[in-house]
């Protein structure tokens, strides 16, 4: 150092032993400017800090002000959307297969997403955030090994930030962004939306349980009202309640199918009773082995079982799925109090959510309901039945009682007159005698057909009875019936069965050939002839010569050691008698 440079005595040095006033000399002042500048930015950094912020409050006020779920995850991509100044955004709610069974989205117009057909199910770098759901930001998307690429008609897409939601410690979905309108997403704007899908994950959560607390109430209403249906005095059959029942779940539980499942009279057979909803008619009266059966399990166990996913359990067959393509399914039983009466089956459609416990236990509940209410309507309905029967059984004990007894005086007197009586007077009172003898038989064929409806067919009179109303159709008028003598002791029943087909074939023929508007058939037991006779006002011998019909009444006769006789009616048409000895 030399004198001319040395500093004067009392000025400070450097740590170098130089004088800080040569420095300052040397560099010069620091510009204002430069100060200034500094100042600005920090001051615009805090400005947009504050900025972010109120963005991210007024989207956390705008998520929780609403209970609606599918109007509260609108509102989440929405929220994230303005925040980060992103182009594109969307939601994808995870079903219960690990794919995206929901995708809520804004930024894209109704011809772009029509171009892009399906939307997706969670591949890609969407399914790597599903499989580890970590946040994920990317300045190019793909240049990320696990991108996938665009299906044709996507819009080009390079900046990315995807960030998990969670709801009861579990991921509900995730928050994908994309295209930043002034440049690549920040790792403030990735603490950002980490910020509000939190706020996301209350305000789902809430949204949630005020859904299962409406859905609840509705449950209830609902079985309530379902009961008060089954127990009203409008129900009149056991297959109105159980269609009642089905229709209400489906609508309750929002199920695209639902069939109620009862044992057949096969062992270990099930069949559907009534169906609801998509494929109802190839469901009604399905059959199918209840061994193992997801239905038969629930009936086992008494309890309600749920499958998130069909295809991806095999132990237990779900007949719902071999004519509906459904996804999510569970069965509920329908047990009263005698025990199980069947089951509800309920599926949605492949791709739709799954059901939720709730739903397993409101179904449970309402079947519960259900069966005990329709339990009582079947009570109910047997009584009814039964006091229409003793009704019937009066009636038919007053006629036999009464009515016949008197008839038979009125007709013993007739017939004393009748008989010192000459002339047209006796012949008039004859016709009398035997038009009270006809009224006193057709009163006796009535009260059997009082004391023979429903009630299990027994004896000849109720196969005979059986057989007219079925052919009564095809008459196109009821015959008149007659039955006379101890029918239903001395007939066995092998000839009950071949009586059966004599008279079936009797009045087929009249029905066919004989253009009749009216038949009389006449069923007798007389000093131990059996007799069948069938007249008819139709147009006489025409049907006769058709030959077919009569000779296989005339093999069943003499297989039976009696004969057939066709001709004539006394008042026109024609007259058929068959007849057989009955043994011993």
């Amino acid at each position: 150092m030399t004198a001319s440079s040395a500093p004067p005595p009392g000025a400070p040095l450097d740590a170098a032993g130089v004088g800080t006033a040569d420095v300052d000399d040397a560099l010069g002042p620091v510009p204002i400017e430069l100060l200034m500048a500094e100042l600005i930015e920090r001051a615009s950094e805090v400005l947009d800090a504050q900025v972010r912020l109120r963005r991210l409050l007024a989207a956390n006020r705008a998520i929780v002000g609403e209970l609606n779920l599918p109007v509260v995850l609108k509102r989440i991509v929405q929220a994230a959307r303005d925040l980060v100044h992103a182009r594109y955004c969307a939601l994808g709610v995870i079903g219960a297969d690990g794919q995206l069974e929901q995708f809520i989205h804004v930024g894209m117009d109704d011809d772009t997403v029509a171009a892009i057909g399906e939307l997706p199910k969670g591949r890609g770098l969407l399914g790597a955030l599903i499989d580890d759901p970590r946040p994920i930001r990317r300045t190019e998307i793909s240049d990320d090994p696990r991108s996938t690429g665009w299906p044709p008609g996507h819009p080009p897409m390079h900046t990315f930030l995807g960030v998990p939601i969670r709801s009861r410690e579990e991921v509900f979905g995730n928050l994908y962004l994309a295209e930043r309108q002034d440049g690549t997403f920040t790792p403030q704007d990735e603490e950002l939306v980490q910020s509000l899908a939190a706020t996301a994950g209350i305000a789902i959560e809430n949204a949630r349980l005020y859904e299962e607390s409406h859905r609840r109430e509705e449950w209830l209403a609902a079985s309530a009202e379902t009961a008060a249906l089954l127990l009203s005095s409008r129900t009149a059959t056991t297959f109105e309640p159980l269609q009642l029942i089905v229709d209400t779940v489906r609508r309750l539980a929002d199920a695209d199918v639902v069939s109620l499942v009862v044992p057949a009279a096969e062992p270990d057979v099930l069949q559907v009773a009534v169906a609801s909803g998509q494929g109802r008619d190839r469901l009604q009266g399905m059959r199918y082995p209840a061994h193992d059966s997801l239905v038969a399990l629930a009936m086992r166990t008494g309890r309600g079982v749920r499958v998130d996913a069909v295809d991806q359990q095999t132990r237990y067959p779900v007949h719902l799925a071999k004519i509906v393509d459904v996804g999510a399914v569970m069965a509920v039983p329908l047990s009263g109090e005698s025990g199980p009466q069947g089951a509800i089956a309920l599926g949605r459609l492949r791709g739709r959510r799954s059901f939720a416990n709730t739903d397993l236990q409101m179904a449970e509940a309402f079947a519960s309901h259900a069966a005990i209410a329709r339990e009582l309507v079947e009570a109910r309905i047997t009584q009814q039945r039964l006091a229409v029967l003793e009704d019937r059984d009066r009636i038919a004990r007053d006629l036999h009682d009464h009515v016949i007894q008197r008839l038979f005086a009125a007709g013993l007197s007739v017939q004393s007159v009748a008989a010192v009586s000459d002339g047209e007077v006796g012949a008039k009172l004859s016709r009398v005698v035997d038009d009270v003898d006809a009224t006193i038989r057709q009163i006796r064929t009535t009260i059997f057909q009082l004391r023979a409806t429903d009630a299990p067919a027994q004896g000849l009179r109720s196969a005979v009875l059986d057989v007219v109303a079925s052919v009564t159709g095809l008459l196109g008028f009821e015959p008149e019936v007659r039955f006379s003598g101890p029918l239903d002791t001395m007939v066995e029943s092998a000839v009950i069965d071949e009586l059966d087909a004599v008279v079936r074939e009797a009045l087929t023929n009249v029905a066919k050939h004989a253009g009749a508007s009216a038949a009389v058939l006449e069923v007798s037991v007389r000093d131990g002839v059996l007799g069948v006779g069938v007249s008819d006002n139709g147009a006489g011998s025409q049907w006769t010569d058709r030959r077919s019909g009569l000779g296989n009444l005339q093999r069943r006769a003499e297989a039976l050691g009696g004969g057939l006789v066709v001709g004539p009616g006394r008042d026109g048409g024609t007259r058929l008698w068959w007849s057989i000895q009955l043994p011993g």
